[in-house]
């Protein structure tokens, strides 16, 4: 499943689980893992609308996901692309299940300008937040 912005451009893709928001988060975090990526941050935005103005809203995670092989060779590459680190996966409750959105690397670094290590790095960091994908999506089955 493909997410898309309003302006019809690809933010992203996404899996549907079947399981809860927190097994969907744990399960999210080992699939990353299993693909090189740690987790440098976890924002619980609900509790934080929760918190800070007293709204309510659906569960909803980001997870600030890191490669660090991918991030060195990124920064070597583009010495101000920290701007745009880490990859950010969404993990966010619906009424029919959790689905888990990963950041399309290439989107991301589409504001980057042609770099062609940025590119190199792009490719292989897509090709692993999608195996991550793949992972949960075998899991849901």
């Amino acid at each position: 499943m493909t997410k898309s912005n309003s302006s019809g451009g690809t933010m992203g893709f996404s899996v549907q689980l079947s399981s809860g928001m927190d097994t969907a988060v744990e399960q999210t975090k080992a699939a990353l893992a299993k693909e090189g990526f740690g987790v440098l941050s976890t924002i619980d935005v609900a509790d934080t609308l929760k918190q800070k103005l007293g709204e309510e809203m659906e569960p909803y995670v980001i997870l600030g996901a890191c490669n660090p092989g991918l991030a060195k060779r990124a920064i070597q590459a583009e010495h101000e692309i920290g701007l745009l680190l880490p990859c950010n996966v969404l993990v966010h409750q619906h009424d029919d299940g959790t689905v888990v959105s990963f950041v399309s690397p290439h989107a991301m670094l589409a504001c980057a300008g042609e770099n062609e290590g940025l590119q190199s790095v792009a490719d292989d960091a897509e090709a692993a937040l999608k195996r991550a994908a793949q992972t949960l999506k075998a899991q849901a089955s």
